[in-house]
């Protein structure tokens, strides 16, 4: 859920914090894993079982389709419409371009009708698009088109990268903030927790908007200090993993 390049740097970066901590002071208590079930928000993407105790959760991101980046591409849906009565939902569309065709949108439109329809309680649409940090301000663009057409009953989020508020520029991240209703943070690459993201997350103040932190199931973690008293942070969203 992360761009490649940025990706590089942001492990590059945190190499490079990791050996500056080792020059002195006390070491840090080592980070605990994350329990899902310490937690009531949730990513499943398809292939992972969901477990039992998910119908009891506040709220799920589905990975529901995916814009792919090929010629006349369209929105390709990766479930059936889901039916529960439990946590609310958000449908979640995987995007490799910015180029939609006016089809797509409406596909997608359809598709969070059909959800809404089968009973589900739809909290809203996230778009996951691997936006260099660099590329922000067409990214925004983007989603400020989206958000006209999306209808205002339904909530739009995002996932980013932690290195966008750190080198994001004020006008993109202004833009971002005054268009979407929260971004969803990814501390992780695969399985694993990203190594010294500590140094990247203090910068989420200056994004000036709603987000989560983004954790993986089973990684590392240990919150900043600062996070709980920061207004703009709403909690966790843990990506779940086949156990």
């Amino acid at each position: 859920m992360t761009g490649r390049t940025d990706r590089r740097r942001l492990l590059e970066g945190a190499a490079a914090t990791l050996v500056l901590a080792g020059c002195g002071g006390p070491a840090p208590s080592a980070p605990a894993r994350v329990k899902a079930q310490d937690h009531h928000a949730f990513f499943l993407w398809p292939g992972v079982t969901a477990p039992s105790w998910l119908q009891t959760a506040r709220e799920v991101y589905l990975l529901a389709g995916e814009v792919r980046r090929q010629p006349d591409s369209h929105f390709t849906p990766l479930r059936a419409t889901p039916a529960t009565v439990g946590p609310a939902l958000w449908l979640v569309v995987r995007t490799e371009r910015l180029d939609w065709q006016p089809a797509i949108l409406a596909e997608i439109l359809r598709a969070l009708a059909a959800w809404e329809a089968a009973g589900n309680r739809i909290r809203g649409l996230q778009i996951d698009f691997d936006a260099a940090t660099r590329g922000l301000e067409r990214y925004a663009e983007f989603l400020s088109g989206l958000r006209k057409s999306l209808p205002r009953r339904w909530a739009l989020s995002i996932t980013g990268l932690m290195d966008w508020s750190a080198g994001g520029t004020p006008q993109a991240l202004q833009r971002l903030a005054g268009t979407v209703d929260e971004i969803v943070v990814q501390t992780y690459q695969g399985r694993s927790t990203i190594p010294g993201y500590e140094a990247y997350l203090q910068a989420l103040q200056r994004l000036r908007m709603p987000y989560r932190i983004g954790l993986v199931q089973n990684g590392h973690w240990r919150p900043p200090a600062w996070l709980e008293r920061d207004p703009w942070f709403r909690g966790y969203v843990v990506f779940l993993l086949n156990q």
